[in-house]
């Protein structure tokens, strides 16, 4: 199959597949805001059932409001929180986390990055399948 029919139909022009040295699984980003006088990048993250990203931190922090799915969020030593449509996160500069969808569900997301001048991601190792099960579990 082609990239193309993996795409969310409902995503716009300019959806990129995430780049799989981040991501376990496929999931679709389109930047919404980015190069703007704000300092800050909006993503629409769309993650396929079972898709997660790999531990990592932001130097100025990140939100995340649900839009639609089920899903999770987990930052480093802390219990998982399951997250649905509607629900949104407000994650601490240089919190180690990971974020991804429910084994059964589609799971987007806005991705709210402040103060993208100070970088936008220190990525680090995949999560586990043992620390996948243990959020859902």
């Amino acid at each position: 199959m082609s990239d193309a029919s993996h795409t969310p139909s409902s995503s716009p022009a300019g959806t990129k597949r995430g780049p799989a040295e981040y991501f376990s699984g496929t999931a679709w980003v389109t930047m919404l805001a980015g190069d703007n006088p704000t300092d800050c990048t909006v993503g629409d993250v769309t993650f396929e059932p079972g898709c997660r990203n790999n531990w990592h931190s932001h130097p100025a922090g990140q939100i995340l409001i649900v839009t639609a799915g089920r899903g999770y969020y987990q930052a480093k030593g802390q219990p998982a929180q399951l997250l649905r449509a509607g629900d949104a996160v407000s994650i601490a500069p240089g919190i180690v986390h990971w974020h991804g969808a429910a084994p059964d569900s589609l799971f987007t997301h806005l991705a709210i990055n402040p103060a993208t001048s100070q970088g936008v991601a220190d990525w680090l190792e995949p999560v586990t399948d043992e620390e996948y099960r243990a959020a859902h579990g």
